[in-house]
């Protein structure tokens, strides 16, 4: 693997939760395996009034508390902590970039960097502008085989809707270039959503049947158990559609939908996404009511313990009509997928936390041992597992062992915990990972961001200017409103009901 240069980590909002929790283990980790660059440093920037020694003490106490699975080693802790410096400053005023800016120079001059650098804005999206204004303003984003490369990593959202995030892009490439952007989307840094790649492209088995011509229909579930716990203030401005659809949920539909790239790099696998997000067939406001389904959850019992609706939750209007859950139905007009039907869902406060692709292939054009069948469907099945319990299953027929021909669906599954001796890093390891190498491949382009805006930005006017586009309630801990059922046409479809064991399906596992 190509080590990355050396380089320079400014995290603007570094007192903040995604830097305790994702960044600096995430850093760690990297270091801890030797794939950070020899010459390499993080400066941490917020308001909040440290030291560099602080800032050290304070990061080792939330690596402590926050390494999960990351093995700590003490003496390669303590190396770690020393590539932490800290600079305060308030974000918003644009002369203290200057103090910035001195402290850069300070800090690569000390560790060698050369002018290297990555701005991680792990702010609101309302900074975004006011940083990268500020940034250039001091010539920070100039970039040179003189002076160094530079890039800027933006967090999601991207805009709030179309009009917002054509205006996003336009304000950051008033400054940096489109190459040195990096979007982060997380779910495309998880080694089972790259890995729908390999599996596509690097069997003879598999691609020839990943199209009209074989598959009846395809479905993506990304769902939690948890739900909006302290974000409602954030949440009930955003809901299930911004937060989940537009950008995970399209993004794994590219990469399952999209044609083989020429070869596997940023440019050609992007290429080849938008080409699919610029297929898909609109949904026209006649259309939404029955082509998407709307709904949030209710107070209930889980196990025995009480479970708030999402009107009790804090700092949720008492009479919001945010959308907890979403579950649509739409079609990619190309020629692979003509006709094709895809099915995605997303929701809060479901049975179980899960996220998988499921290809329904089509069944048998006649079906011998019809009489024969008891718990199998005829309808072969692939399911490649995002989260929990990361890998893949197929499910077929088999004649059930003695006498008579009964006929019952099988499983051959592949975990990767089966791989004792495999890591699966997370999310955020991969993307920081990439962009000090300079690899885009799972950051998303500009284009591709607009263009899942325009998709989704026709169901948003409908339900803000239709009311009767109803909002179905569920209770907390079930797979969401019965009536998205209703988005199947033959009787004998519905969704998976997936657990938290690949395996396991339905009311045969413990949700």
């Amino acid at each position: 693997m190509t080590s990355p240069e050396r380089c320079l980590l400014i995290i603007f909002g570094a007192s903040g939760d995604l830097t305790k929790r994702k960044l600096i283990p995430a850093l760690y980790d990297l270091f801890r395996q030797q794939l950070l660059p020899r010459n390499f440093a993080v400066l941490g920037i917020s308001r909040t009034n440290y030291s560099d020694q602080t800032f050290r003490d304070q990061m080792m106490k939330d690596l402590k508390e926050f390494a999960g699975k990351i093995t700590l080693e003490k003496e390669t802790l303590q190396e770690f902590i020393k590539l932490l410096y800290y600079q305060s400053i308030d974000t918003k005023a644009p002369e203290d970039y200057a103090l910035l800016k001195s402290r850069l120079q300070e800090v690569d001059v000390e560790r060698q960097i050369s002018g290297n650098y990555i701005f991680y804005l792990a702010t609101p999206p309302s900074m975004y502008e006011v940083i990268a204004s500020s940034l250039a303003a001091q010539g920070l984003h100039k970039q040179s085989k003189n002076i160094g490369w530079k890039r800027i990593v933006v967090e999601k959202p991207f805009g709030y809707d179309l009009e917002s995030a054509i205006q996003l892009n336009k304000k950051l490439q008033r400054f940096f270039n489109e190459d040195q952007i990096y979007r982060i989307d997380h779910y495309l840094g998880k080694e089972t959503v790259q890995n729908t790649l390999a599996f596509r492209f690097a069997n003879g088995i598999f691609e020839p049947l990943w199209n009209r011509n074989y598959v009846h229909h395809v479905e993506v579930t990304a769902v939690e158990h948890i739900g909006v716990e302290n974000r409602g203030g954030y949440y009930d401005h955003s809901g299930a559609l911004r937060d989940m659809v537009q950008n995970h949920l399209l993004q794994i539909v590219g990469l399952i939908a999209m044609e083989s790239p020429s070869l596997y790099d940023a440019d050609s696998v992007r290429n080849e996404t938008i080409k699919v997000f610029e297929s898909l067939r609109p949904i026209g406001p006649e259309e939404v009511a029955q082509q998407v389904v709307r709904g949030q959850y209710v107070a209930s019992t889980i196990r025995g313990q009480k479970a708030a609706g999402y009107r009790e939750e804090p700092n949720v209007a008492p009479d919001s009509r945010t959308e907890t859950f979403v579950a649509m139905k739409f079609f990619i007009d190309n020629w692979r997928w003509g006709g094709v039907p895809f099915f995605i869902r997303t929701g809060k406060r479901m049975p179980t936390r899960v996220t998988e692709i499921v290809i329904h292939f089509k069944k048998t054009p006649h079906r011998i041992f019809r009489s024969q069948y008891t718990s199998y469907s005829a309808g072969n099945q692939l399911i490649i597992r995002i989260q929990p319990d990361e890998g893949i299953l197929l499910k077929f027929g088999m004649k059930k062992p003695g006498a008579g021909f009964e006929i019952r669906e099988v499983n051959m599954d592949f975990h990767y915990s089966d791989l004792s001796d495999v890591y699966l890093p997370d999310a955020y390891e991969r993307l920081l990972l990439d962009c000090m190498l300079g690899d885009a491949t799972l950051y998303a382009r500009a284009d591709a961001v607009e263009a899942c805006w325009n998709f989704v930005a026709p169901i948003l006017r409908a339900w803000k200017e239709n009311p009767d586009n109803k909002i179905y309630g569920y209770p907390a801990g079930t797979w969401g409103p019965v009536e998205a059922r209703n988005l199947f046409t033959d009787p004998d479809e519905d969704w998976r009901q997936p657990c938290k064991n690949l395996s396991d399906d339905g009311i045969y596992c413990e949700l």
